[in-house]
């Protein structure tokens, strides 16, 4: 099986300009021919039979994705309209400012297969995609985003992957990011 980084994922997780926030400790080609050398520990199923979950120790210095919504942090979350890219329409997202996150215990790597990705405009030679990471203290998938989901609901055009909106998996996402919020240094 083979893995590769696409560049929606670089972008996100390896930015031009390093943050304290995304994967620390090695470049985008490390992780990549990381992810190829080291079989996971795990293998989960993903929101779509095209999404599976590699779940892998944190060989980094990588920091947890969110933190717990508290009411003595409450006051230092932020929010803005913001777009991941050019392409897709802004939309209504929240972060800490001014807290540093424990190291995570685990990196769990969201993978698209070679024919979802085909659809959405992204072929690649490898079997597998890397889309995202989680960075976790448990081994295990945090939920999608509400608005993620509904993004993927609307389709490939706005940035989705066409999956329909799956009411009682929203549900439990709402519920996770109103007690939890990402954070950016």
């Amino acid at each position: 099986m083979s893995i590769f980084l696409t560049d929606f994922a670089r972008t996100r997780l390896f930015p031009r300009q390093p943050r304290g926030n995304t994967i620390q400790d090695c470049t985008p080609g490390q992780f990549e021919q990381y992810l190829n050398a080291h079989a996971p520990l795990a293998v989960l199923d993903g929101y779509a039979s095209f999404c599976k979950l590699h779940v892998h120790r944190n060989w980094t210095s990588t920091r947890c994705l969110t933190v717990p919504v508290t009411a003595g942090n409450r006051h230092l979350l932020r929010s803005a309209y913001e777009a991941r890219s050019r392409d897709e329409l802004p939309v209504l997202v929240r972060w800490f400012e001014g807290v540093q996150p424990p190291v995570a215990d685990y990196l769990v790597v969201i993978l698209y297969d070679r024919d979802q990705l085909a659809r959405e405009g992204t072929p690649i030679d490898a079997d597998w995609g890397v889309v995202g990471c989680l960075y976790t203290m448990a081994p295990e998938e945090i939920p999608m985003a509400p608005v993620t989901m509904m993004r993927n609901a609307l389709g490939v055009g706005e940035g989705g992957s066409g999956v329909p909106l799956d009411r009682e998996a929203y549900r439990r996402s709402v519920a996770f990011w109103e007690a939890n919020a990402n954070w950016r240094p």
